[in-house]
């Protein structure tokens, strides 16, 4: 059995941050991989800052080709609109359940909305969550504290967002440092986010 970790995320564009926190996880916890979920719409973002499904796909692509234990997943392009994370988990589960387990791997501040997600308890019930560190404001829900399929990985905070990266390159800064080589290759070449 395969244990894999689900990182979801628009990854527009993905940044060294993602490949660090994921990196972390499959050598210093019990997740063998970890697959990037490019989501085409987050049910939390509005659709028009987001480059197109494909260039996503191969700007994660580009990052993790050089990481075994690293995949990119389009799973989601072929979903119904906009995407819960608790129908892609039925579809994973549906397609490569006999060999694999599947958690969940978001950021605290994601951990303290998780109330708000379609079926969360459902998904809390099914599935194990690996939460890694971020600086945020807000309470968590005094239910999520200490519950026994939520781990707390003790991985770096990596404050990057690729939000700042977006609008950092708008502005003509060098963001690339906080990029992967092939993917500011990708995004130059492309001239996005200009």
């Amino acid at each position: 059995m395969k244990k894999v970790g689900l990182f979801f995320g628009t990854f527009n564009p993905i940044h060294i941050g993602h490949l660090a926190i994921a990196n972390h996880l499959v050598e210093f916890s019990d997740l063998d991989e970890v697959w990037f979920v490019i989501t085409p719409q987050s049910p939390f973002k509005t659709k028009q800052s987001l480059l197109d499904d494909h260039h996503r796909y191969q700007m994660v692509y580009e990052a993790v080709k050089d990481y075994p234990k690293l995949k990119p997943s389009k799973i989601e392009f072929d979903l119904p609109q906009p995407n819960y994370t608790i129908n892609t988990l039925v579809y994973l589960n549906e397609k490569y359940g006999k060999d694999h387990e599947f958690a969940l791997i978001m950021g605290e501040d994601n951990l303290k909305s998780f109330h708000k997600w379609k079926n969360y308890e459902t998904i809390l019930d099914l599935y194990s969550i690996y939460v890694y560190p971020r600086i945020s404001n807000g309470e968590m829900d005094h239910q999520f504290k200490g519950h026994p399929k939520i781990t707390k990985v003790d991985a770096p905070i990596m404050e990057i967002s690729s939000t700042f990266i977006r609008k950092a390159h708008k502005k003509g800064k060098n963001i690339r440092p906080l990029l992967p080589d092939e993917v500011w290759k990708y995004m130059d070449e492309m001239n996005f986010y200009r």
